[in-house]
């Protein structure tokens, strides 16, 4: 099992409205935004890199069974390419924030995602875009997942630092679960600074979610090839479509 880092007290660095659910603009958007990216690999290893980032504080909690059979099922699709290394980051209760060690086994990232649970506590975004930088200036990062239901920071220091990841090739893919008004405005800032895209994560998109969710993942690891040969949902065939 990937072991979980602590990275609450890392020293930072001076990294200088709407529908109840996705439209078919949003999702249009957010594959479009995924069609315009470069299939980039990091250095020297041939393999993609993406860090998913989960808000697990406590006002996810009705929903967190759905969200993390989501999330797995996003894993299990890459495990035919073989091509992605993934990273779990997460903050939840007083000021606890932890990433699991860079792992390219779908199943062990799967069993330290069961084992998170929600706790009391405010959002501390601002401490995932800082590793996500520190992360990507030892070795590229290709992409970044986001998944949370409200924000509860300054928004214009994350949108800074939303907006040195896109300025450094780290696009910022945020799913937002809920229908709070002031999170929704700060996501699609951070995503469209970050070069990155929005979309809603609900129940009633569950499938469509999992296809994109799914879709990202392959096309971090692999571009436009990976997506062909993937015995293809909707969502790799609407993001092929985008890269045409």
């Amino acid at each position: 099992m990937a072991k979980r880092r602590d990275i609450t007290n890392k020293p930072d660095q001076s990294v200088p409205e709407h529908a109840k659910r996705s439209s078919d603009g949003d999702i249009a958007d957010f594959l479009g935004k995924l069609g315009q990216l470069d299939a980039m690999k990091s250095g020297g290893s041939g393999r993609g890199r993406l860090i998913f980032a989960m808000d697990a504080t406590m006002s996810r909690q009705p929903t967190w069974d759905m969200a993390l059979s989501l999330q797995v099922d996003m894993f299990n699709a890459v495990r035919a390419t073989g091509g992605l290394n993934v990273q779990l980051v997460y903050f939840r209760g007083f000021g606890e924030c932890r990433s699991s060690k860079w792992v390219s086994d779908a199943g062990d990232l799967a069993k330290l995602m069961t084992t998170v649970s929600c706790r009391g506590g405010r959002t501390q975004i601002r401490k995932i875009f800082l590793h996500a930088d520190r992360e990507n200036a030892e070795s590229k990062v290709n992409a970044m997942v986001y998944v949370g239901d409200c924000m509860e920071e300054d928004i214009d220091e994350l949108a800074d630092l939303a907006g040195q990841l896109g300025l450094k090739g780290v696009p910022v893919f945020l799913f937002q679960e809920g229908h709070d008004p002031n999170a929704e405005r700060a996501f699609r800032e951070f995503a469209r600074l970050s070069n990155g895209a929005y979309c809603r994560f609900d129940a009633g998109a569950a499938h469509q979610l999992r296809e994109l969710l799914s879709a990202v993942a392959i096309f971090a690891s692999g571009g436009i090839k990976a997506l062909e040969n993937q015995s293809a949902g909707t969502g790799a065939r609407l993001l092929l479509e985008q890269l045409k």
